[in-house]
């Protein structure tokens, strides 16, 4: 019975130094500690125990760690653990600073660091200052002198610029800052043809203008890829010109007969107030010559010589009116 419970009590105590074992081994990274040290790498038990308390995976400190230090680069472990628990990308700058450093180009922890919390790729930016970069533009549009329209696609090398990475435009700029230059360069030029000749002229007057300014990156050269010939815009801008000349001419003809109209109408109107005004006349004459023969001061025989000079009148009127009809019909 003693045998037995001795068993047991052996058993326990060999479960329970397994599990103890188990969870050391969990919570102390004692492989990677023992990789450090084969690496040459001084990084203490507790400094690992810490990292766990903190929350941070010690791997993705250590291992870049070693890794720095096999490369040549001075970097401690606070710096890589302080840079990680801001949210960067550790492994990401300790490769951008090694890549630096073989290139013989100029770049602190420090600065990889924020560039690094920027939300720019420290990494591509170093491997873009070793391997420069093509930016190729859409085709620009712009008018010379003469009115003819001109399309010009240019091809910019560029370059990261490490001092001007954080804070400096981006590709969006560059390549709308050599649209302005090129635009501006054909609309200088007397003649599409002179561009047409001599495509150089752009890319040297775009690089003079110093268009790297204040963005992340430095202009190496700009080349033109291709130039073509569009529109005549002057051509199209003059019949427009004059289309809308002609819409004004007609509006203002237009204006000027419906004045003559009016006047017309007012003219006409005019005429049969006179003709009113002479029927009302008319009218008053019977009252009158009546009135002069109540007073005596017309006769009876007065009166017969002015019906017959009135008869006369009429039949006068009807014979010279049937001679001109004659006349209309012979014709």
């Amino acid at each position: 019975m003693f045998v037995e419970a001795g068993v047991i009590g052996l058993t326990i105590i060999i479960v329970a130094i397994f599990i103890i074992l188990a969870i050391f081994f969990t919570f102390v990274p004692v492989t990677l500690w023992i990789s450090a040290l084969a690496a040459g790498v001084r990084v203490s038990i507790f400094t690992l125990i810490g990292m766990r308390l903190r929350r941070v995976i010690p791997s993705r400190i250590v291992n870049p760690l070693i890794k720095a230090h096999k490369a040549g680069i001075e970097v401690t472990i606070n710096q890589l653990e302080s840079h990680y628990l801001a949210g960067g990308n550790v492994d990401r700058v300790v490769n951008a600073l090694i890549a630096a450093h073989r290139a013989n180009i100029e770049l602190s922890f420090e600065r990889a660091a924020a560039i690094d919390l920027a939300g720019r790729d420290v990494l591509e930016a170093v491997q873009m200052s070793v391997n420069p970069k093509v930016i190729e533009t859409p085709f620009i549009a712009g008018v010379a002198i003469n009115g003819i329209e001109v399309k010009a696609k240019a091809r910019i090398t560029v370059r990261t610029n490490l001092d001007r990475l954080v804070g400096g435009a981006g590709e969006d700029t560059i390549i709308a800052r050599v649209g302005e230059g090129i635009v501006s360069t054909i609309g200088s030029s007397a003649s599409h043809s002179v561009v047409l000749e001599n495509p150089d002229l752009i890319s040297q007057t775009v690089l003079a203008k110093g268009l790297d300014s204040g963005t992340a990156f430095e202009i190496l050269s700009i080349d033109i890829a291709d130039v073509d010939v569009g529109k005549n815009i002057g051509a199209e801008l003059q019949i427009e010109q004059a289309q809308a000349d002609k819409n004004i001419a007609q509006a203002k003809a237009e204006e000027r007969r419906a004045m003559a109209v009016a006047t017309e109408q007012e003219m006409v109107a005019k005429v049969q107030e006179m003709k009113a005004k002479v029927v009302e006349a008319e009218a008053e004459v019977p009252m009158a010559m009546a009135e002069a023969l109540r007073s005596g001061n017309l006769g009876i025989m007065d009166y017969m010589n002015y019906k017959n000079i009135q008869a006369d009148t009429m039949m006068r009127d009807s014979i010279a009116k049937s001679t001109n009809d004659d006349n209309t019909q012979n014709k």
